[in-house]
């Protein structure tokens, strides 16, 4: 075998329709960025080599077999519940809350290995299950989810723990367990909101307060979603154009960058390149789903299925909360946000579901 087809093999595991939706998207980002930061070169090349780690560790999941990686899942998950205990007791303190790791001058957040190893341990669980419609397998995936769930409310990071919960939940309602137990949480939820809302913090008082009213602050608290609403109107039909903006060029929009770089991007590019977006992403995540559906064994079905609810969930909170329709929590749209440690957890999802694609049945 020469060399140049040993270099292209790792490649062949790569799905075409993904792929083409992620350089899309990083594209995307790239654009967007380059004029939210004010044509700053140093932040784009900053994302540049972020997307090129990324596609390097999406090529090396794409090609580990679904076999390693369920045998990986119970040490991630145990991994990721120490991280979080440790995060508690001796992690860095921001603003109130305590939610990354240091490691020498890197930091990272605990809580985005556990949006992957929740999911993986499920499936590990429910696909050696011979009776998932059993009450145990129930009550064994709620404690298998509220134990994360908890820790990270405690940082406290509401946002992210419902995110990891609903995942938990997706893999549970994919896995058949019995749907009077989803009934039941829903009654459970409803019923103890009143009493919940008492034990929440200041500003998750305020931010669900805001997402209600946001003229009731509006240089305050209400300031961010009036301006990423003004800006996502803005942008009309066919946008004000790149570099245009002006919720975004005259620093009216925060985190123009970050989680609310679609308002940016909705200014510039108005509803056509909102359409675009849209359809990128209906792209990754119909490919999943069909990934999922194509797959002859358990675990694959279960995590790629998983993988694809719960990234168009993201996808679905951060335009909803930039324009409005769901409280800000402070979650960054996927592939397109400027970060690293979200990316990247992005990215290994997207390694996972190509690689049950590229191997179909696991191996025992």
């Amino acid at each position: 075998m020469s060399w140049h087809t040993r270099l292209l093999k790792p490649l062949q595991k790569l799905d075409p329709a993904i792929m083409t939706g992620v350089v899309m998207l990083m594209l995307i980002s790239l654009a967007v960025i380059y004029s939210g930061s004010q044509e700053s070169i140093r932040i784009v090349l900053a994302q540049l080599l972020r997307f090129a780690i990324g596609i390097l560790v999406l090529i090396l999941i794409a090609n580990t077999p679904p076999e390693r990686i369920r045998a990986w899942a119970p040490a991630l998950y145990a991994t990721g519940v120490l991280l979080l205990v440790i995060t508690l007791v001796a992690g860095k303190a921001n603003l109130g809350a305590r939610r990354w790791l240091g490691v020498g001058p890197l930091t990272f957040q605990p809580s985005e290995l556990m949006k992957l190893a929740l999911p993986l341990f499920l499936a590990y669980y429910y696909s050696q299950r011979e009776n998932v419609r059993h009450w145990l397998s129930a009550v064994t995936g709620f404690v298998l989810i509220a134990i994360p769930f908890l820790l990270i409310a405690k940082e406290p990071d509401l946002g992210t723990a419902a995110q990891i919960g609903a995942a938990g939940v997706f893999m549970m309602w994919l896995a058949g367990v019995r749907r009077r137990w989803f009934i039941a949480l829903i009654i459970l939820a409803a019923i103890s909101g009143p009493v919940l809302w008492h034990f929440l913090h200041g500003y998750q008082k305020e931010r669900i307060l805001t997402f209600l009213d946001p003229q009731r602050d509006p240089l305050g608290a209400g300031y961010h979603i009036i301006q990423s609403m003004i800006a996502v109107g803005s942008g009309g039909f066919w946008g004000k154009g790149w570099f245009n903006g002006t919720q975004v060029n005259l620093d009216f929009l925060p985190e123009a960058q970050t989680d609310f770089v679609f308002a940016g991007f909705a200014e510039e590019f108005g509803l056509v390149g909102v359409l675009l977006l849209i359809s990128t992403y209906l792209l990754i995540v119909l490919r999943g789903l069909v990934i999922a559906y194509e797959s002859r064994d358990a675990f694959g079905r279960l995590i790629a299925g998983t993988l694809s609810l719960t990234f168009f969930l993201y996808i679905f909170i951060n335009m909803g909360m930039t324009t409005g329709i769901l409280p800000v929590v402070g979650v960054p749209l996927p592939l397109v946000s400027y970060g690293g440690t979200a990316m990247l957890t992005f990215m290994v999802g997207l390694g996972i579901l190509m690689s049950v694609h590229a191997h179909p049945r696991i191996h025992e």
